[in-house]
Order: structure tokens, then sequence, then C-alpha cells
């Protein structure tokens, strides 16, 4: 589980361009899979048989895509202008290096030099229009050769595990979540599923609508990372939940009130399978649940997520022991939607 974690964290998938995620999940689910299929969105639906076959079928949903940037312009001066894709935190990625287009060309995001900068401006957090990316080129020109536009970057993919299981990396949010299901698909189901690798949920959970509509689901799971802020500064009750505490079942998040009978069988799950869990302190985030759930006729969905710190940014926080609980607790929340949606 966790050696796929990081593997699938190394790749680029920015939203709109998860090709490269798809592929290595593919290659992993083939020899599992009863039947796979993807469509115009770039969707991959996984479907495999299990001991129970409901009388709707079951979705487990987890999305491929991560925040990135996205090349708009050049400058004489062979610097590139860029967009983010995704919600990201423009106080985070000053310095950061980034790499671009399939060829992993590397740059850094800059900005103007400090001493450059009126005093009254250096106290606050930098627009949009003043960040750069530097890849050495030596002007314009030979810039908008080297990497076209529309081509999009990924943060460093680097992964460092340290500390008392620590885990650093770009995009565990949501590879996380992909993780789980890969090693859910090698093992005994206890109900038949079907698995959807979404795509773009980072800009607006626009996969997730279309997947929902086609498979019209009597009950979803959707696999995530979500945001923890129990960090030093943060009030207490504002920690949103914490690292080390076990899965995160919230009752409601921006997005998605979750359904109450749903809830009711996860805790039950959780009861039975001896997997500790947390709720969120704070109606906070939002997921391709809120997709799913509004789909078709309405859907009962349930988001089972792992914390994580720094979301949706360059250095990702996470703990081994929250990862390696999802698998067997979304086996049992399976058992127990089967039986009761």
């Amino acid at each position: 589980m966790l050696d796929t974690v990081k593997a699938l964290c190394a790749l680029s998938g920015v939203s709109g361009w998860e090709d490269e995620v798809r592929d290595y999940i593919l290659e992993r689910a083939m020899p599992c899979a009863q039947e796979i299929s993807t469509d115009a969105m770039g969707n991959l639906y996984i479907f495999k048989k299990g001991r129970i076959a409901p009388a709707r079928p079951l979705m487990v949903c987890a999305h491929m895509d991560e925040v990135g940037i996205l090349v708009t312009g050049y400058r004489e001066d062979g610097s590139l202008r860029f967009d983010f894709v995704g919600g990201i935190d423009r106080r985070v990625v000053l310095g950061k290096r980034v790499y671009l287009g399939p060829e992993r060309r590397p740059g850094v995001i800059g900005l103007k030099a400090v001493h450059l900068v009126p005093k009254e401006e250096r106290d606050t957090v930098p627009r949009q229009e003043e960040l750069y990316v530097d890849i050495g080129a030596e002007d314009g020109e030979t810039a908008k050769k080297l990497v076209p536009p529309g081509t999009r970057g990924t943060f460093d993919p680097g992964v460092v595990c340290f500390g008392d299981g620590y885990i650093k990396a770009k995009a565990l949010d949501d590879r996380v979540g992909c993780a789980a299901m890969l090693k859910l698909l090698e093992e005994e189901l206890p109900a038949d599923a079907w698995f959807v690798f979404t795509v773009q949920e980072e800009v607006g959970c626009r996969g997730a609508v279309t997947a929902a509509n086609r498979l019209r689901p009597g009950g979803a799971i959707v696999l995530e990372g979500t945001t923890a802020a129990d960090i030093p500064g943060v009030e207490e009750g504002n920690e949103v939940c914490f690292l080390g505490r076990g899965l995160v079942i919230p009752f409601m998040d921006r997005g998605t009130i979750y359904d109450p009978a749903l809830l009711e069988l996860a805790a039950g799950a959780a009861q039975k399978s001896g997997t500790p869990w947390q709720t969120k302190s704070r109606v906070a985030g939002g997921t391709d649940a809120s997709a799913i759930q509004r789909s078709g006729e309405g859907v009962k969905v349930l988001t089972v997520s792992v914390p994580l710190r720094n979301i949706h940014s360059p250095a990702s926080l996470g703990r081994a022991e929250d990862m390696l609980l999802m698998p067997g607790y979304c086996r049992c929340l399976l058992e127990e939607m089967a039986r009761g949606c």
C-alpha cells in the first residue's frame, strides 16, 4: 500500500492531464478486473465481483488529478507567465521547483527581489501576476519553443519518509485514495463494486458528474485526503482533524451533507473492523461526493478520508498508520453497504 502511494505521488497528473496516472492504475488493475472502460472525460471504470451482488451497483471513487500550474505566456527575459490549476495558496509556492510537460523540464517559481519591493507591499501576499517560472531561457521566443503554451507543470515529485511514520509528497490528495482502491482490487471483495478513478476533481468535480450519471449507483464511497490543521498557532477547535487519530468521516462539508443512514453504517463498520476514526471539527473542504450525491435521482454518499497537513502544496504531509487503515475499513464498509443499501 505505502509503496503504491509513493509510486503514484511521483507521477504527473494535473487536472485534465491525468494520462500518466491512469496508465499506471490500468496496468496494475487489469489482472484483477472483470470489466474495464473509460469515457470521453478520461475517467477509468473498473468492475470487480464480490460475494454479494447488490440490487444496484455500489461505487467506490477516488480522483487521479492533482493541483499544479499551466503556462499561459512569456516575458521578454525568458520567464514564463502561468496560472494555477486548482486551489493553491500563493504563499507556499515561492522558490519551489516545478517540472513542465512530458519532458519534465525543470523550473523555479520566482518573485521580484525583496529589495525592489516597496516597504508597504512586503507584508502582503504577492498577486498571481507578480509570480513567474524561470526555466533558464534567454528570451521569450526560446522559452516558447521549449515550453509551448498550455504546458502543465507539477511540483517536485520527490517523496520523503521521516520521523514517526510521516510521508511528505505532492499529490497525497488523492493518490492515497487511488492506492487504497488498488489494494482493494487486488483482494477478495465482500460485494460487487465499480471502482472509479475520476478526473478533474480539483477544478470542480467534473469527472464525477459524468461517472455518477453513467453508473447510477445505489450508494457511493469517496476515498480522499482531507485538510488537517493540527499545527502550531491554530486555536483549539480549528484543527479540523488530526494526523495519527485514524480515518476522517465527516457529517458535512462545503459541498455535501452526508446521508445519516450511511453515517450509521460507517460507525458500525469502524467498530466491527476495529478502525479508529474521527470527524471534522469544522465544516470545511469538499469532494466528488457533492457531484455524485446530486446525480440522477440522487445517491446516498459517504466520504472516508486520510488527514493531511499542507494539502494542495508541494509538501503535503500524512502518516502511514492512517493510510494503512483505509483498505481494510473500506472492505468492511462495502459489506455493510451491500446489505443496507
